[in-house]
Formats: structure tokens, C-alpha cells, sequence
């Protein structure tokens, strides 16, 4: 009985922390329609900046909680609104999710650079190990005060929203701005008030957190996205409903460490809970409403011509034989990752750059395609072309389900699927288990062993190649019309009376098959595959770098391969740029978020309007003539206006 008391306070605990961080989502989101997520890294700098003040620089702990509380954090959401929040209001889903996973790792980065990992960092609870008796049990101040300020910040923020003025100016932000300043408020103050508190609160949580976890930079970032679950038990608006499931969150965690038997509950299962009642949440909870606007699509990046496609195939393969021989062992497996996860993006490509959906679980096809060939351990064509089945056919069941869900329920169920995948699956004993890793054969095509790394690198780089010519010809044709379509405009698609369920399920396979493929040949390259290789932190690092880049095009996704291969090389080299490399991907991400086709496209079209200024006078003077002694004939009349009208275009 003692024990079970016990872990019913630890559960509360845990839930009273859930129940403020997810207080502070809900409020951000009420106000201003944008979900943040970039919660939990949000707490975590709190935390950081916490311990800088209280344990580094000796500062009493009322003033560390004041001065986090009540001055950096609401000066950080205020300029967080004003810089990058303000222009989400109106973007799509997908662009607030990239540009707020760019602000995740920016914030991760910032951590990084500003406190290295070089030592152990450690915070004290509140009245340290002080505590009186609660049913014959250990009840700390530190807990009690958890559950207290929860509830207090519960109450607190239902009676701002629901009976203040205030409260219903930020509520009314969000639907009508220029409605609202003309009654005299300030929709801008008003926005940046709901995002200093949501900061605030946020802040909170990893206060009250960070004495459990450890000042780390993942552990209190991802237990904070635990809090998601009850935010979308509140369907994103309501206050009590999300106070509710924080508590049932946390107690079910506090439960499963009560219960928990390797005979009946599978190793994982306990951290995995918040993330399968997420799922659940996001399978059967409606979804809020969707506001259905213009039909208005982005502008696209231009579509190669097949003969300029296979020119640029040929001219990439050329490249890869003459750089080859140049690099050494190490960088040659570098390069082959490149390629192998250029491999990877093209599946986001298609998912992201055409269709319009987001998926922050790539990796986990990734680590299916390379689980396959790891466990066929065989050397033949058969075992890719199975692990790519497989990794299809996964795709396909998870889009089944998640049929009705788009936007943000969507991008959720997918990072659930994702951390459900790295903790049941890939860490489990038949596979990976605890530091295990698994050996790998690399293919062999037609009687030749690629045992050469040079030679199998340039296999990567052609298949590649070939994949993104597929691709091209498939945006060309019928079914690439048709998925920009329903990217631009699902809701007028759907009045034309055009099916999209069973071409979404087809687009989630054959975009899980190709990210399949990527993992079988990253694991060939590496001759050899870990469970840590698949983690979903590298899904949202995948989606960035290729953001980044450019989403719609194949150069986009080469080069996006190059990018993430480089993010942690530039680190191992030198400690210092860990930190730094992190914050110019989130920079990034939030600049070029909002333009989906990224630096490749803002380059050829550069060189493009830098090449077309050049012949501009020449053609010019072609015009300047005399004046013709008879009239022109109707067909040289035409031509030359055709000329005239084709100049103006270029």
C-alpha cells in the first residue's frame, strides 16, 4: 500500500508539471493559432538559464525563480511574437511546423553553445530533501508545490480568458484583428502578452521539471512534449479538459513504474505511455473545425524539361567519378551518407514538396529498411527490394488510420508513431536491444560485390539519380498535377468530387518504401546498424535540412543530404561549432520556412535573371530597324509580334 502511494504522488507530480507546460500550448494556441513546437525546448533554455543563476552564480532561489519568471521568459516570448510568431498567424500548417521545429533546434543549439556539455549540471529541489508524511509516505515540499501551482495556474489562466476583458481580447485576436482594434485595443500587444505568458509558463515547467531530470538538453525538451497528449485531450482550447489529462497522464506514468513486470509489460512501455495516449488522443478525439479559405497555392519551383533532367543526372554522375578518387576513406563514407540520405529526402519530396504532408517520422522507415537487410544478411537484390516492401507496406498502415486527420493532428500522430517506434521496436531484444548492433551486407547487383567503397558510393549516387527522374516525370505528369492540386487547395479538390483517401495512403507507401531504401543502403554503407541510428530527433532534423535547402526540388534534396551529413562532422572536428551548427539550421528553417522551394531554388533564380540580362540589349537591337519600304505580310506581321511578346516574357 505504501508503494502505491507513493507512485500515486509521483504521479501527481509529473502530471502537475505536464499540466502547466500543456497550459501554456494552450494558451499560445487559443490566442494566436499557432502550435508551438518549440515548447519543450522552451522550458529547457529556461532551465538552463535557471541553474546559470541560481547554482553558477550563487543567486538566492526566490530570486532565480523571479527573475526567470517573471523577466526573461515574458521578454523572450515577447520577442519570439514579434520576430517570428507574428508571420504564422495566417501561414500554413506545414510552415508553422518547419519554422517552429526551427526554433526546437536553434534553441537546442543555443543550449549547446552556451553551456557545453563538458560537465555534469545538477539543480535542487525546492527546500531540498525537506518533506512530512502523507499516508505513511514521503511527501517533499518540492511536490506539493508542483500540484499547488498547477492548479493555481489552471484557475488562473480560465478566470483571464473567460472573465476578463483582457481574456476575451486575446481570444478575439485570433479571429478578427482589424475587427478588434477597432473597438480601441492593440492586437499586437495582445498577442504578445499571450506569448510572454505562454514563455512564462512554459518557464515553469522547467523549473519545477529540472530538479527530476537533470539540466540536459533532450531529457527535459521531449518530457515537456509529453504534455502534447493532454493539450490535445483539451482539443487545443480547453483549460479544465487539458488540467484533467495532464493528471490522468501523469498518474498513468507514476502506475506503470507500480505495475511494472518484464512478464507483461514490454521494456519501453512505461516512457512510451504519453506517446500512445497522444495517439490515441489524435485517432479518436475530433478534430477542431478547419477554417476553409481562397484557394491559393505557393509558387513552385520550375519543372525540368526530361531531356534537362537526364542532363543533370548525367552531370552528377560525372561530378561523383571525378571527386571519388580524390577523397580519402573517411570522407568517402561521408559522401556515401550524403547520397544515402539525399536518398531519404526524396520521400519528403514527394510527401512534403507535392503532396503538402508533413511526416516527422521518416527516420523510422529509415530504421525499417535497415533492420531488414541487417536481419536477412544476405548480400542479394532481394533483400533490399523486401526491406523497401516492408517499409511500404508500414507507410501504408499508418496512413490508413490517420485517413481523416491533416495539418497539425497529422504531423502529431506522426512523431508518435515515431517515438513509439524508438521505444517498443527498434529497442526491443529481438532486435536491437540495449547497445546492440545488428551486421550488414552490402548488395550486390548482378554478379558484382560493391566490397569497394568508392564503387558502391557511385551506385548510391546512381540510384539516386534515377529515383529523381522518376520523381520529375511523375510531377510532370497527371498524378503530379493532381497532388500540387490537392497541396494548394484540399477542400476545392474534394468539391470536384476527386477521391483523396486512397491516393494519400499510395503517397504515404511509396514515400515510407523510398525512405526504406535510403536506410538499406546507409546500413550497407556502414556495413552495420544501431537502434540509435533511427531516433526521432534526426525525422525533424531531416525535415529541416531539406526546408532548408528546398522540399520541391531534386538539387534541393542533394544538397539537404550534404547538409545533414555535415551536421554532426563540423561538431566532431571542433566542440565548439556543436552549438553553432544547430543555431544556423534553426536560423535557417525559420527564415526559409515560409518559402518551401529554399536556397537551391533562390539560387538558379539568380543565375537565371543574372544570364538573361546579359543577351538582353542584343536581342534588343534586332527590334531597331528601318522603317520597311512596304508593308509586311500578314504571316511576317505575326511572327514578329510572337517574337515581340516572347521577348517580353524572358
Amino acid at each position: 500500500m505504501d508503494l502505491f502511494v507513493s507512485y500515486t504522488i509521483t504521479g501527481l507530480f509529473f502530471g502537475a508539471a505536464y499540466a502547466v507546460a500543456a497550459s501554456g500550448l494552450v494558451l499560445t494556441y487559443t490566442t494566436t493559432r499557432v502550435f508551438n513546437l518549440a515548447h519543450g525546448a522552451t522550458s529547457m533554455l529556461m532551465a538552463f538559464i535557471y541553474w546559470q543563476l541560481r547554482v553558477s552564480e550563487g543567486l538566492p532561489t526566490w530570486l532565480a525563480v523571479v527573475l526567470v519568471l517573471f523577466v526573461i521568459a515574458p521578454l523572450y516570448g515577447v520577442l519570439l511574437e514579434r520576430l517570428v510568431m507574428r508571420r504564422l498567424t495566417d501561414s500554413p500548417v506545414s510552415v508553422m511546423l518547419v519554422v517552429t521545429l526551427g526554433l526546437f533546434v536553434l534553441l537546442i543549439g543555443i543550449a549547446q553553445a552556451v553551456w557545453p556539455a563538458d560537465r555534469q549540471r545538477y539543480v535542487a529541489r525546492f527546500f531540498g530533501y525537506d518533506s512530512f508524511p502523507v499516508l505513511g509516505v514521503t511527501m517533499y515540499y518540492h511536490y506539493l508545490i508542483t500540484i499547488v501551482v498547477a492548479a493555481l495556474a489552471a484557475a488562473g489562466l480560465y478566470v483571464l480568458l473567460n472573465r476578463t476583458r483582457i481574456g476575451t481580447a486575446m481570444r478575439a485576436a485570433v479571429d478578427n484583428r482589424e475587427l478588434l482594434e477597432l473597438f480601441g485595443a492593440r492586437a499586437t500587444r495582445v498577442s504578445a502578452l499571450s506569448w510572454a505568458l505562454g514563455s512564462s509558463l512554459a518557464g515553469l515547467a522547467g523549473v519545477l521539471l529540472v530538479s527530476e531530470t537533470g539540466v540536459d538538453y533532450y531529457a527535459l525538451t521531449f518530457l515537456v512534449i509529453n504534455s502534447f497528449a493532454a493539450a490535445m485531450l483539451g482539443r487545443l482550447s480547453s483549460l479544465p479538459l487539458t488540467y484533467a489529462g495532464a493528471m490522468i497522464l501523469g498518474l498513468m506514468v507514476g502506475y506503470a513504474q507500480y505495475v511494472h513486470s518484464p512478464q507483461f509489460i514490454a521494456d519501453g512501455l512505461q516512457t512510451s505511455l504519453p506517446t500512445l495516449m497522444l495517439f490515441a488522443i489524435v485517432l479518436f478525439v475530433p478534430q477542431v473545425r478547419l477554417r476553409v479559405g481562397q484557394v491559393k497555392g505557393i509558387v513552385a519551383a520550375n519543372v525540368p524539361s526530361g531531356r534537362r533532367a537526364l542532363s543533370g543526372a548525367v552531370g552528377l554522375l560525372a561530378v561523383t567519378l571525378v571527386v571519388l578518387p580524390f577523397l580519402d576513406t573517411t570522407n568517402t563514407g561521408r559522401f556515401g551518407t550524403a547520397a544515402a540520405y539525399a536518398i531519404v529526402m526524396l520521400s519528403l519530396v514527394l510527401l512534403t514538396g507535392y503532396g503538402g504532408y508533413v511526416s516527422l517520422a521518416q527516420f523510422s522507415f529509415v530504421g525499417v529498411g535497415a533492420t531488414v537487410v541487417a536481419k536477412l544478411h544476405t548480400s542479394s537484390p532481394l533483400a533490399v527490394l523486401l526491406a523497401v516492401a516492408i517499409a511500404a507496406a508500414l507507410g501504408a498502415l499508418v496512413a490508413l488510420p490517420v485517413l481523416r486527420l491533416t495539418g497539425l493532428y497529422l504531423a502529431l500522430a506522426t512523431i508518435a508513431f515515431g517515438q513509439l517506434m524508438d521505444n517498443l521496436v527498434f529497442k526491443s531484444d529481438k532486435l536491437y536491444a540495449f547497445g546492440k548492433s545488428l551486421q550488414v551486407d552490402r548488395v550486390s547487383l548482378f554478379g558484382y560485390d560493391f566490397n569497394d567503397t568508392n564503387s558502391y558510393v557511385f551506385f548510391m549516387v546512381a540510384v539516386f539519380a534515377l529515383l529523381a527522374m522518376a520523381l520529375l516525370a511523375v510531377r510532370r505528369g497527371t498524378i503530379g498535377r493532381l497532388l500540387i492540386a490537392l497541396r494548394d487547395s484540399p477542400a476545392a479538390c474534394g468539391t470536384l468530387g476527386l477521391n483523396q483517401r486512397w491516393l494519400r495512403v499510395a503517397l504515404f507507401a511509396v514515400s515510407a518504401g523510398i525512405a526504406g531504401l535510403g536506410g538499406a543502403f546507409l546500413a550497407g554503407l556502414h556495413t552495420f546498424s544501431t537502434a540509435d541510428d533511427f531516433q526521432t530527433m534526426y525525422s525533424l532534423q531531416l525535415l529541416l535540412a531539406v526546408s532548408v535547402a528546398g522540399v520541391t526540388t531534386m538539387t534541393g534534396a542533394f544538397s539537404g543530404g550534404l547538409l545533414l551529413m555535415l551536421l554532426p562532422v563540423l561538431p566532431g572536428t571542433n566542440k565548439s561549432l556543436a552549438g553553432l551548427v544547430l543555431v544556423v539550421l534553426g536560423v535557417g528553417a525559420i527564415m526559409l520556412g515560409r518559402d518551401p522551394n529554399g536556397l537551391v531554388n533562390m539560387f538558379f533564380r539568380m543565375v537565371r535573371s543574372s544570364g538573361l540580362r546579359l543577351p538582353l540589349p542584343q536581342r534588343a537591337q534586332a527590334f531597331v530597324a528601318p522603317e520597311p519600304t512596304a508593308a509586311p505580310t500578314a504571316e511576317a506581321g505575326s511572327r514578329s509580334e510572337k517574337q515581340v511578346a516572347g521577348h517580353g516574357v524572358a
